[in-house]
């Protein structure tokens, strides 16, 4: 019996990300079942990357391997943040891999265009996507009717798609491994919190986190600096497992706040032993005690952090967990405190809600609202009172109480948010969708570098029509692009400059899109007796350069010559007795290891010349031996 192939499009299976850890979860899950072939595309990760070959499902990344390529899309931040979501490669990925459903797992804007791509409506698409605020995303809502199966983390998004007539989106919550995370029995918390110099009467309020400007630290620090304030036996810490060096200025908020800063833990991780410790905040680019290294231990980061183990030990130094934030979509720490059995503070918005009901054990924290510049969406300033006001109840709680909220909030997350839960739910999905017959092609949409924009009086309506119509990209005024042009038709460049840049990305995109299949235009019989030199243009320099023919057909008697160049130029080429055959230009044409043949690669010719590129590029020098260096210029 065929399997149902399953391409997963998400973070990479091992960031230490939300997406990457519920990635990492689905994707084992699925294999263990035996009933799918499974494909792993990676965002952020190059296309053909080794980290990607030694896992038990097939992997790719979704960044084109081409460095010259990669250095186009990043002049310009939209394509660029585009490229890093997947949109270069997506297409080449769905036609390699033929797969029977494509489940995409981001915030919803890394699929932007994706419902128009011609393989959409074809095979079974599934978005899981986190929503984190309200009102609702205006792309989520765009998207929602042509997104048939259309899931989002937390319930409160759902409600909100379904207010609106979008009720077939649903809640399918990200899974959480539950065997990484429980409760240490008593001797073994004191144990570790002798290893970093706890006391056992210190109460240790933690916060892990990504250090990002949602996370409400001003908040955080501003409740824990009242808590110790109303509460001076507490012996209070803080314990802030998040790296220093980006989003907040944790020091500068510490002494503004006037908290004194050995009152403040946080986890430093060295990255060649793997090793980590609590301890005060120091800088970064520490000594590691561990193993001697030198300048190699920092505070823990996305690519660089602790495992599932060692991030279970750090739950188990804290007494209580707080979670405040502005929104998210689904802010897993929660979750994995709660498996440790702790009592959590979780801003009662967004995803919060989910984890604020009676059954989730949690005590909820007040909010006032503001709105975010730009967007409008609807944010949580979490209450700094409510924070200390929570943390004394925990505080004076009776061990009995705690105990009895813990159990009671680790039951909860195993119900509603385990990998085995969450897992079954959506083998459910993808069993009822259809198997796919691939009896069909599909062409990726051809950019429209003629396009001539109507007048527009808005800048940035005028940006938005070039993106739709010439790259066929839908964008809005909040996008990192959308921003980059409107600012610079304000300091440097003309409407004129801004559409000449369009049209060549364009231009370069058909290009590139253009398949071409070089075995095609070389004739079969002359395998092993083949030359190339490439020039594309223009028209002068495809002239001038005949003038090398007769010294190379000299040098190489017994390979027929090749020129490849814009088909425009064919004509200056016809007749001359030298070249075996014309053909068209393609950017592949340029990849001298490619045409030469390198590692597995046999290539499709013995030499190639490629002058265009210029004699500053030492990729000019580097034949594979067996090339010919002296031959004289034809000047008669």
């Amino acid at each position: 019996m065929k399997k149902k192939k399953v391409l997963i499009h998400s973070n990479h299976c091992k960031a230490f990300t939300g997406f990457g850890k519920h990635t990492k979860n689905i994707l084992i899950h699925l294999q263990k079942t035996g009933k799918y072939d499974i494909v792993e595309f990676s965002n952020g990760i190059r296309w053909g990357d080794p980290k990607l070959k030694n896992l038990p499902w097939t992997a790719e990344g979704s960044l084109p391997s081409d460095p010259n390529l990669l250095k186009k899309l990043n002049q310009d931040p939209q394509l660029a943040r585009s490229a890093g979501y997947g949109s270069e490669m997506i297409d080449k990925i769905i036609e390699r891999e033929k797969p029977d459903v494509y489940m995409g797992i981001e915030d919803i804007w890394a699929f932007s265009g994706y419902t128009e791509k011609t393989w959409w409506n074809k095979i079974n698409c599934m978005i899981w996507t986190t929503l984190d605020s309200l009102p609702i995303l205006p792309d989520a809502i765009k998207a929602a009717p042509k997104i048939k199966n259309y899931y989002t983390w937390a319930s409160f998004a759902q409600k909100s798609l379904n207010s609106i007539g979008q009720e077939h989106v649903k809640t399918l919550r990200g899974s959480l491994d539950t065997s990484h995370f429980y409760r240490f029995k008593d001797e073994q918390r004191l144990e570790l919190r002798q290893r970093y110099n706890i006391a056992p009467d210190d109460f240790i309020i933690g916060f892990v986190f990504r250090n990002q400007l949602r996370k409400s630290v001003p908040n955080l620090l501003e409740g824990f600096k009242i808590f110790c304030q109303q509460n001076p036996t507490s012996n209070a810490k803080l314990l802030l497992h998040t790296h220093w060096g980006e989003g907040w200025d944790i020091p500068r908020l510490l002494k503004e706040k006037e908290i004194d800063p050995t009152k403040i833990l946080t986890t430093y991780y060295c990255k060649e032993c793997k090793e980590y410790e609590i301890k005060n905040f120091r800088g970064e680019n520490l000594d590691c005690r561990f193993c001697g290294g030198e300048k190699t231990q920092s505070t823990t980061k996305t690519t660089a952090g602790v495992d599932e183990g060692q991030l279970n030990e750090i739950y188990n130094l804290m007494d209580v967990y707080c979670h405040p934030f502005t929104s998210g979509g689904q802010e897993i720490p929660i979750q994995e405190a709660k498996l440790t059995e702790l009592v959590t503070l979780v801003t009662n918005y967004s995803c919060g809600e989910d984890c604020c009901v009676d059954e989730a054990a949690s005590l909820p924290l007040s909010w006032t609202e503001y709105r975010e510049p730009g967007t409008q969406f609807i944010k949580a300033s979490t209450d700094p009172k409510s924070i200390a006001y929570q943390l004394r109840k925990v505080f004076e709680m009776k061990p009995e109480k705690r105990t009895k909220m813990g159990k009671q909030a680790r039951q909860f997350v195993k119900d509603n948010y385990s990998v085995e839960v969450i897992g079954k739910q959506l083998e459910e999905i993808l069993d009822a969708m259809p198997d796919i017959e691939w009896d069909f092609d599909f062409k990726i949409e051809e950019r429209d570098a003629n396009y001539e924009p109507p007048e527009i009086e808005s800048d940035a309506e005028w940006i938005s029509d070039l993106y739709k119509n010439i790259l066929k990209v839908e964008t809005n005024p909040t996008e990192d692009g959308h921003k980059h042009w409107m600012q610079r038709l304000g300091d440097d460049l003309s409407r004129a400059d801004v559409l000449k840049y369009f049209r060549s990305v364009a231009e370069k995109e058909n290009r590139e899109n253009k398949k071409v299949d070089l075995g095609d235009l070389l004739d079969k019989d002359d395998e092993g007796k083949r030359l190339l030199i490439v020039m594309p243009e223009r028209i002068g320099d495809v002239y001038l350069s005949t003038s090398l023919l007769p010294n190379i057909r000299k040098q190489y008697p017994d390979l027929n010559i090749y020129y490849a160049t814009r088909p425009q130029y064919f004509e200056v080429l016809d007749g001359n007795p030298y070249i075996h055959k014309c053909i068209p230009y393609h950017d592949s044409l340029a990849n001298l290891p490619l045409m030469e043949g390198q590692g597995e690669n046999s290539g499709y010719f013995e030499i190639a010349f490629i002058p265009f590129l210029g004699t500053q590029r030492i990729i000019n020098f580097t034949h594979n031996a067996k090339d010919k260096i002296q031959f004289d210029l034809c000047t008669s």
